[in-house]
């Protein structure tokens, strides 16, 4: 917790409450349905909230955005972000159902008014976002091919609207199609060796309509 601290000095003592809270409930609801390993659930803030954390140290989201974690699992990058920016508006999709149970369960127990969680595959849910994130669940191409056609038309913010990706290791070749990729070292914004080698990859995309 007191990594979160260090590198958002500046929540609310709402936030600070919440994220406090994430701990009790996923080792509580971990014991019943296995969403975090074990090793990760007893270094879950660096291992999964500060990273999911890592998405808006480059590129913070606006009140009345909308974003869209695909792939959710037990709730990130999503969850940590949608406490981090209660103005913004967060679905968050996968396909397991068990998982999504424990994200409605966390969800809820926070509190947390501006997530919407859906059971289904990516590919089969209506709606546009401002920004697409997600933890490495597929290569890049795979990806972009399921997100298709789910990009709002207007940019409201620094970076035009697209994809935020947590990835690690090299990413040459998996984005040598991707000319407008841009790279983010997570070790240039936290210090703890386990962001050596994570990554944030924003990809602009176009909108389809």
């Amino acid at each position: 917790m007191e990594l979160i601290k260090k590198y958002f000095p500046n929540l609310t003592e709402d936030q600070l409450q919440k994220f406090e809270k994430l701990e009790e409930l996923y080792k509580d609801w971990n014991l019943k349905i296995n969403v975090v390993s074990r090793k990760d659930i007893d270094e879950l803030y660096i291992r999964h909230v500060l990273h999911s954390l890592g998405i808006a140290k480059v590129q913070a989201f606006l009140p009345g955005s909308r974003v869209l974690d695909v792939g959710t699992g037990g709730g990130f990058p999503g969850i940590p972000l949608a406490i981090l920016h209660p103005e913004t508006k967060f679905d968050l999709v996968d396909s397991i159902g068990k998982k999504i149970k424990v994200v409605d369960e966390v969800s809820e127990g926070l509190g947390l008014e501006n997530v919407t969680t859906h059971n289904q595959r990516v590919e089969d849910l209506k709606g546009q976002y401002d920004f697409i994130v997600s933890r490495a669940v597929a290569v890049m191409p795979t990806f972009v091919r399921w997100v298709k056609g789910k990009i709002a038309k207007e940019s409201k913010h620094d970076f035009k609207n697209g994809i935020l990706y947590l990835k690690g290791g090299d990413l040459s070749e998996e984005l040598k199609d991707y000319r407008t990729a841009q790279i983010f070292e997570l070790s240039d914004y936290f210090e703890e060796d386990f962001y050596d080698t994570k990554k944030v990859v924003y990809l602009p995309m176009k909108y389809k309509g």
